[in-house]
């Protein structure tokens, strides 16, 4: 990768800022809808929300056009979506005579959406180059919070005359995972797609499934995770203290000197791995769960810890997100609204990572936890799992491990979310920035690769960006 460092200093102009609510035609957007938290859900209730940017690329794209023709059917349709998908016009809210927090809609609520115009050059924040991290922060929304309330997501539509738009979607961690948020997104893509006609019925893969009831998970856990927050936000049992606030980084925040780029490991660069590997494994790796996510997920995390080096007794946390719905018994839709899933960690010595065999280990070990996963009930061990992850958090932040986590999945197909105007030209999670995670997705050209965004130190990255070719 040419290793060009873009630093701009760009001009953005908020053009509005506006509510949206579900259209009032919409019988359920009239009344009350109440949904009570899960485990699962609080499990994420404080830490920080994932922010998505969707680029469009319309060369032609006039402020004409974008303020007449595509802002109104954006708007239309956000409208229309937010009648299938009522609590993400609510907001998070703990009623005192609760015992935890419920995601509530009253009529009248709505989604905070900007409209921005930026002076930014799209083609390189849409890119793979590499630039400074913080070009994309004015492109998110940030969401409207305080101590009684905090919204499920905010939307922001970003004009690049010329260029295109950007739409940028932040969302409520305890409100909905990856799986629903892009859910939504293709909801809406699909509704302003087909012509924005009220009371149409979006297709079943699209429709939300609202009931709580199918989740279920060791008795109080809910309770427990949610005292756990508490304790250590500095709150007890005093209602006045339980703040609806959430953090806004987790393990440090995000460094000044952050710089992003986008790596592609391609369908032949998969066999060569495998190649690579297997003959180093026992067995010739017959016990080795060895998918594209595992090889990912090893390789990237070697060159992760090759490229920050260092000593080689540090500790090195290296995490993903494990969807459940197909996993609990019964398995639960597809469709279902929510958090449905738990993260899965291991912490190793980075020297393990470091000598030759680096990449070997990183894949014994990404394979054994993700077979663990498959062979033995998806919620083993949930009782300690949030207070293993304060632990780990906290070390991370006194600088002394390296959390290398996944966001994102290349099962979410977000680049085949196609609002009318083609598929986009680049999908960027923003907030990888705070939490020092990787982000996966699908490769854009539909060839069976996968892409991975980092944001890193300029000096790691300029490491990782030469180890990566022939990091094994």
């Amino acid at each position: 990768m040419d290793m060009v460092f873009h630093n701009q200093r760009n001009r953005m102009e908020i053009l509005e800022v506006t509510q949206v609510a579900p259209t009032s035609n919409s019988q359920e957007s009239t009344t009350e809808f109440r949904l009570p938290l899960t485990f699962c859900d609080i499990f994420w209730f404080k830490f920080p929300p994932v922010e998505r940017l969707f680029f469009y690329q319309l060369d032609e794209l006039t402020p004409a056009c974008f303020n007449s023709v595509i802002l109104p059917k954006l708007k239309r349709s956000l409208s229309l979506t937010l009648d299938h998908y009522l609590p993400l016009a609510g907001n998070l809210k703990w009623p005192p005579n609760e015992p935890k927090p419920i995601i509530l809609y009253t009529p009248n609520d709505g989604v905070s959406l900007t409209v921005a115009h930026s002076d930014a050059d799209f083609n390189i924040l849409s890119s793979d180059g590499v630039y400074d991290a913080s070009e994309l922060h004015p492109l998110k929304p940030d969401l409207v919070t305080s101590d009684v309330s905090a919204s499920a997501i905010a939307v922001q539509l970003t004009l690049f005359p010329n260029k295109g738009f950007c739409i940028g979607i932040t969302a409520h961690h305890a409100v909905l995972d990856g799986q629903t948020t892009t859910m939504f997104i293709k909801s809406w893509a699909y509704i302003c797609k087909q012509g924005n006609e009220e009371n149409s019925p979006l297709p079943p893969e699209l429709t939300p499934f609202f009931d709580r009831s199918v989740v279920k998970g060791p008795d109080g856990l809910d309770l427990l995770y949610l005292n756990q927050w508490l304790a250590s936000s500095g709150s007890d049992s005093d209602t006045s203290k339980k703040s609806l606030k959430i953090t806004t980084s987790a393990g440090g925040g995000a460094a000044s000197d952050l710089v992003r780029a986008t790596f592609e490991i391609t369908r032949e660069d998969f066999k060569k791995l495998r190649e690579r590997v297997l003959p180093k494994l026992p067995d010739s790796g017959k016990e080795v769960h060895l998918s594209t996510f595992v090889l990912s997920f090893a390789y990237v995390t070697t060159c992760m810890v090759k490229a920050r080096g260092g000593d080689g007794d540090r500790k090195v946390a290296f995490a993903f997100t494990a969807d459940c719905r197909p996993r609990l018994n019964p398995p639960v839709s597809q469709n279902y609204f929510g958090n449905c899933n738990r993260p899965k960690f291991e912490v190793a010595k980075a020297r393990d990572f470091l000598d030759e065999n680096g990449f070997v280990f990183a894949v014994q070990k990404a394979s054994g936890m993700v077979k663990a996963l498959m062979e033995r009930w998806v919620l083993e061990g949930m009782e300690k799992i949030l207070s293993d992850c304060f632990d780990v958090l906290k070390e991370a932040s006194e600088s002394k491990l390296q959390i290398i986590s996944v966001a994102g999945s290349p099962r979410f197909g977000v680049y085949g979310t196609d609002f009318g105007w083609g598929k986009p030209h680049k999908v960027v999670i923003v907030s990888i920035d705070k939490s020092g995670a990787i982000s996966m997705a699908e490769s854009r050209d539909g060839s069976g690769g996968i892409e991975i965004g980092l944001a890193l130190h300029k000096h790691e990255m300029n490491n990782f960006s030469w180890l990566f070719p022939r990091c094994v």
